[in-house]
C-alpha cells in the first residue's frame, strides 16, 4: 500500500486507470463549475435573471469545493490498493 499524496512510481496499471478515472471527474467538475459562472454571469446582464444567476454562481461554487473533495478520494482510493510486490511474502 501506498500513503496518500505521495506518488509511487511501480503503480500498478490498476492505479494508472483508477487515478485516469478521477481526471476525468475532476475536468469535468472545473468545466461545469466554470460554465456555471460563465451562464451567470452573462444572466447578470438582464436584471430579471439575477436570481437564477445567483443560483449558477452557488452551483459553480458548490463545484469548486469538489475540487478537493475528488483529489482527496482518489488519494485514498489509491492508498488503499496493494502496489505490485506487496502480497509477496517478506524474503527469509
Amino acid at each position: 500500500m501506498s500513503k496518500p499524496f505521495e506518488t509511487d512510481r511501480n503503480a500498478s496499471s490498476r492505479h494508472r486507470r483508477i487515478y485516469g478515472r478521477y481526471e476525468k471527474l475532476y475536468t469535468l467538475n472545473d468545466f461545469m463549475a466554470a460554465l456555471y459562472f460563465v451562464v451567470g454571469s452573462i444572466m447578470f446582464f438582464q436584471a430579471s435573471l439575477a436570481y437564477p444567476a445567483i443560483w449558477c454562481f452557488t452551483l459553480g461554487s458548490f463545484h469548486f469545493i469538489l475540487r478537493p473533495t475528488i483529489k482527496v478520494a482518489r488519494e485514498f482510493h489509491l492508498a488503499s490498493l496493494p502496489l505490485p510486490g506487496d502480497m509477496q511474502p517478506p524474503p527469509r
